[in-house]
């Protein structure tokens, strides 16, 4: 149940209906309806929701707001959630009623593991494409935070009622391809031959890992493609190489715990002739020029800052030729409603000439939503980390996990707006203390775990069935809210896509469990007070571990 949609609900209906007898006494005009809001006080002493219908209505009924207000409290019949109605200024104010805080309690309990989940997308066909590593190297740390951005998301959305697909775009055709080969042609005879005698390409991947590859080849082959034709022996080492490196991405992301549905190949669309509809089509809607000898995207005419080449003078396709083709296979062949691409902060421009491209070619280009994500800078005793100190090498997604775990990497990549600048300090994400917000979350998490395996070792069995409970403690109540709001949480990321809502709301769950946990014991006397906090505690473990898995971190039971 999404309780703050319910709440809602109740108060507008109890104040319409307020306003309705009212005008059917006199004390109110008759006016025509109209619409307010529903929101929680910033200061919770003046309760747990306030109204503005009566400030809203003050030029319809040309009265005082105050005044209105007093007349539809005078007129209101409260809803058995709803045990007060107050007015302070304009603003009507409501307190919640015992049975609401015991409601909540007691459906976290019924829905488990299914608590948060909705049917606000309708069943509408959502992708999420996340990653897109560049499959000629290893992923690196721009890899990471969206990584774990685009798989929350997408986990997000599943639970909210979209139907949603998770994708890795392979880029293995074109120019880059071509340079890897190359790369790996010079490593390969470089290794024979020397490093003399065979020059590197200047535009080639210097990276380690080609020679890796290559030196991997050669424990193989020998030196069995020293004096094939070039193309036979640059084929062979691609045909190793590229699935060799799309192996240990595939590994990388497992082990990060990223999903995907679908691994979709650049090179089919090279394949099956999607690459050259498009360019058909833009040139025959005079979308194109020729130049150079290369021919041309009119990208200005789309609200682009410059053209864009669409095939390169050695009649090779370029990257987005492929791309506006891909997306059109997206919204068009595969019928996605709406396409949810994560890109790095150098993918920035790229945006508005993709869609003025798709506008081009007759696709809805509205239909796409692009997340761009910045930096991260990587911190260690507050300096910048660069390079791994193992292999020397820029960090990758594999030194990320030995340096810092992979739970605090999920958390901490989501600790913050995507289009933020980030600071991930490790020393702070592997630290044992409260300033660590994973580590805070999951103690809390591990503290009820403890308390409700202490309460077995004394004798009493907090699963036993007891319908019977009731909350008046602050704490208590503070905590409940925290907890009715989670459905609403997720309903909202969904809609803004912003994933550092769900590690703000744990931080806040945890927050105010240990507090709960400072002022209210839970084994007490009173058998009653006792089962109430215990179903309390239980319904905290369930939020925490249904959050926790949507970041896909771990609730671990013993710390």
């Amino acid at each position: 149940m999404d309780f703050l949609k319910e709440i809602n609900r109740i108060i507008i209906g109890n104040v319409s209906a307020a306003i309705k007898k009212a005008q059917e006494k006199g004390e109110l005009p008759q006016a025509p309806e109209y619409a307010f809001s529903v929101e929680a006080p910033k200061d919770p002493s003046f309760g747990d929701f306030s109204t503005n219908a009566a400030m809203t209505g003050a030029k319809l009924f040309r009265k005082n707001p105050a005044q209105i207000a007093e007349v539809i409290v005078s007129n209101l019949e409260l809803h058995p959630w709803l045990a007060s109605a107050e007015v302070k200024g304009a603003f009507i104010n409501f307190r919640m009623s015992p049975e609401y805080f015991s409601d909540v309690v007691k459906t976290v309990a019924c829905e488990g593991d299914k608590y948060g989940c909705s049917d606000f997308g309708g069943g509408k066909k959502v992708m999420v494409e996340y990653v897109s590593a560049n499959p000629t190297g290893m992923m690196h740390m721009g890899n990471a935070r969206g990584g774990a951005l685009g798989d929350s998301l997408a986990t997000v959305l599943r639970l909210t009622g979209f139907d949603v697909t998770r994708e890795f775009y392979i880029n293995d055709a074109g120019n880059q391809i071509e340079k890897f080969k190359d790369s790996l042609e010079a490593r390969y005879l470089q290794h024979f031959l020397g490093e003399d005698a065979v020059e590197f390409p200047e535009d080639g991947y210097k990276g380690a890992d080609i020679t890796d590859r290559a030196e991997e080849f050669i424990e193989i082959n020998g030196d069995r493609y020293v004096n094939a034709p070039s193309e036979e022996r640059k084929n062979a080492l691609l045909a190793y190489a590229l699935p060799k490196n799309m192996e240990i991405i595939r590994a990388n992301l497992a082990e990060y715990r990223a999903e995907y549905d679908n691994w979709f190949s650049e090179s089919t669309l090279h394949k099956s002739g999607a690459v050259k509809e498009i360019i058909d089509i833009l040139t025959k809607n005079g979308h194109t020029y020729s130049q150079d000898g290369a021919l041309w995207y009119r990208a200005t005419d789309f609200g682009a800052e410059k053209d864009e080449v669409l095939i390169r003078k050695n009649g090779t396709p370029t990257y987005f030729a492929a791309d506006i083709a891909y997306h059109r296979n997206k919204i068009v062949t595969r019928e996605f409603e709406k396409v949810i691409n994560i890109w790095g902060a150098d993918h920035y421009g790229h945006i508005a000439r993709l869609k003025g491209a798709l506008d081009a070619i007759g696709v809805d280009s509205t239909k796409l939503d692009v997340i761009v994500v910045q930096l991260v800078r990587l911190l260690q005793n507050g300096e910048a980390v660069k390079m791994s100190k193992r292999t020397g090498r820029s960090i990758t997604l594999s030194d990320l996990f030995e340096l810092t775990g992979v739970d605090a990497a999920r958390f901490f990549f989501n600790l913050r707006k995507s289009d933020t600048h980030f600071d991930f300090d490790i020393d702070l994400s592997v630290a044992k203390t409260n300033q660590n917000p994973v580590y805070y979350v999951q103690y809390a998490h591990a503290r009820i775990c403890s308390i409700l395996s202490v309460l077995r070792a004394e004798g009493t069995d907090p699963d036993r069935e007891f319908s019977d409970i009731a909350y008046s403690e602050p704490a208590e109540k503070e905590l409940i809210n925290k907890l009715a709001s989670y459905p609403d949480e997720l309903i909202k990321t969904a809609v803004d896509y912003d994933v550092s809502r769900i590690t703000k709301y744990t931080v806040d769950v945890a927050t105010a469990f240990h507090s709960f946990y400072n002022d209210c014991r839970v084994k007490v006397e009173d058998e009653k007070v006792m089962f109430s906090r215990i179903a309390l505690v239980k319904a905290v473990k369930t939020v925490l571990e249904n959050a926790l898995s949507v970041l896909k971190v771990t609730a671990p039971e013993k710390m």
